[in-house]
């Protein structure tokens, strides 16, 4: 699992290409996350790295299983992108 189509619509249901695994890391293109927030994509790495957007990966399981789910969490928000 690599890539998926972009729709360009992350609402419900979306397909997104610019989510990637790669040796057991997950990649997703500052837009997305950007776009989820409401801000800039140039302003989303600075923010991941002084702490102010922070993330948690879950990999799911049994009737789950084959699923990822990817939030972001900003002041008092969250993202939640499921991915397939």
């Amino acid at each position: 699992m690599s890539r998926g189509d972009y729709g360009g619509d992350y609402g419900r249901g979306a397909h997104v290409s610019t989510v990637t695994f790669e040796e057991g890391a997950v990649s997703i293109d500052a837009a997305i996350i950007a776009e989820g927030f409401a801000m800039e994509p140039a302003l989303v790495q600075s923010l991941m790295h002084s702490g102010a957007i922070t993330s948690r990966y879950e990999r799911g399981a049994n009737e789950d299983a084959g699923l990822h789910r990817v939030t972001f969490f900003h002041e008092k928000r969250c993202l939640r992108l499921v991915i397939d």
